[in-house]
């Protein structure tokens, strides 16, 4: 199976970066290469992407679709876009003009049975989207105690059935380890009640969402990122983040209006003695969401919402 992530919002996310040949572009979620290769085709000639994913296949997926373009225009790298800093330094640049977070699972990624992200395929739980990583989503099934998994299915899956389900797998792997996606799937399927599992989305989503971002810290390390990336983008640069699920996009939200935010003297002083200024401006007063009609061409886009802002001297 061929890595194929179709690119979200492509044309708005562009719009807002606004890349211009010589500019130097930071894509901290290569994914399949999508966006990648739309932005270095506008930053060329004399721009440079600087790319990174945790996922190998994807590198190699991104690797075949940028190569057309030239090596010497792109710098890709293995790894996690909370190292964004450390992966900036091994190169000549220090500071970038853009910067784009794709948050997105990739279609590759959950239709590939074996990655273990899908509850609609029977597969080993898996759920890494570093393979290289120790702990898989069978781990912490296995061995997470109630409370713990309870805390994570209600905190990252937002799921009001979070005890039940959490108790449930308990109970089953007394009687034998979970291994599988199927195996998962049913158990939650018998801790929700009837009603409420034939109403809204398959009744596994948010216990899988929950997981997934448990296995792959996704939102522990999302606003330090964020915060990084915002420091390394020179004035006038735009930073783009794409977020598909309400907890990221709250996350994105708040890093940003904290960013944003001048004066925090209390509103009791005659003048300003913080001497706080804004870091950012804020260029999506609300999040920009996907067209009717690329959600009826690509549904896994429904959900995504993008948040821009511009980094002000």
């Amino acid at each position: 199976m061929t890595f194929q992530h179709k690119p979200v919002l492509l044309r708005e996310v562009l719009a807002y970066l606004e890349p211009l040949p010589g500019m130097v572009m930071l894509d901290c979620t290569l994914g399949g290469g999508g966006h990648s290769k739309a932005i270095l085709e506008k930053i060329l000639p004399g721009g440079k992407l600087i790319a990174l994913d945790q996922d190998l296949e994807a590198l190699e997926a991104a690797q075949q679709v940028l190569h057309p373009l030239g090596e010497d225009n792109y710098i890709i790298s293995h790894a996690n876009f909370k190292d964004l800093k450390k992966v900036l330094k091994q190169t000549p640049y220090r500071q970038v003009e853009g910067i784009l977070f794709d948050l997105g699972v990739s279609s590759y990624q959950l239709d590939r049975g074996e990655r273990g992200f899908s509850y609609q395929q029977d597969a080993f739980l898996d759920m890494r989207m570093d393979r290289t990583a120790s702990k898989k989503a069978y781990d912490l099934v296995n061995e997470c105690t109630e409370e713990e998994l309870t805390r994570i299915i209600w905190n990252y899956g937002e799921e009001r059935w979070a005890k039940r389900i959490a108790s449930f797998i308990v109970h089953a792997r007394e009687q034998e380890l979970i291994r599988t996606t199927g195996q998962l799937v049913q158990i939650i399927k018998k801790a929700i009640p009837g009603d409420a599992r034939r109403q809204g989305p398959h009744p596994a989503k948010r216990t899988f969402q929950a997981l997934r971002i448990a296995v792959n810290h996704e939102l522990e390390i999302l606003a330090p990122a964020l915060k990084a990336g915002l420091e390394i983008l020179k004035p006038g640069g735009r930073m783009a983040v794409l977020t598909f699920h309400s907890l990221e996009d709250r996350l994105a939200k708040r890093v940003f209006k904290d960013a944003a935010q001048g004066c925090i003297c209390s509103k009791d002083l005659p003048i300003c003695i913080c001497k706080h200024k804004p870091k950012i401006k804020i260029l999506t007063r609300k999040p920009v969401i996907p067209s009717e009609q690329e959600i009826a061409e690509n549904p896994r886009a429904r959900s995504a919402k993008l948040r821009v802002v511009e980094r002000i001297d």
